[in-house]
């Protein structure tokens, strides 16, 4: 009479076992992989090109807000804003996006449409002989009307 309620731990392992939670570790490990890959650009690629303009390393860009800016860490004096950090983070962001984006979103969204396009070119095909089949079935039903109508006329 009294529904048995799942155990805490049935319920956990099917929490486990649902999709989507299997494909959500894989991207975190993927995506931490991935930005190993994308620092490693920035640091070898992007930080020397900027560093062609300035400083390779874009932490050391600052600007004095209030002065004198003197020292570093705890013995540092006035207020600086370090705008270096945010161009490193953002480029970074930017690197990570594109790299995501060329090579992974587009390439498969480019293959779904594709899949999508003869997905329905099989559906509008075999809609199309359905079509015709229901048409020759529907001249048959009709064909064998007429003809047991005339035949009934005829006795």
């Amino acid at each position: 009479m009294s529904e048995k309620k799942p155990s805490v731990l049935e319920g956990f392992k099917a929490f486990l076992m649902r999709g989507n939670v299997v494909d959500l570790a894989v991207a975190v490990v993927i995506g931490a992989a991935f930005t190993n890959i994308v620092n490693s650009v920035v640091k070898g690629i992007i930080n020397p090109l900027v560093g062609t303009i300035g400083t390779k390393n874009l932490d050391g860009y600052s600007s004095c807000l209030k002065g004198p800016c003197t020292g570093t860490g705890e013995s540092a004096a006035g207020v600086r804003i370090l705008w270096g950090s945010v161009l490193g983070a953002t480029l970074t962001f930017l690197i990570t996006a594109a790299v995501v984006y060329f090579l992974m979103v587009l390439p498969m969204s480019k293959y779904l449409a594709r899949m999508e396009a003869r997905r329905k070119a099989k559906e509008g095909t075999h809609e199309v002989i359905e079509v015709t089949e229901l048409e020759v079935l529907k001249e048959i039903r009709d064909a064998l009307v007429a003809q047991r109508s005339s035949g009934h006329d005829g006795r």
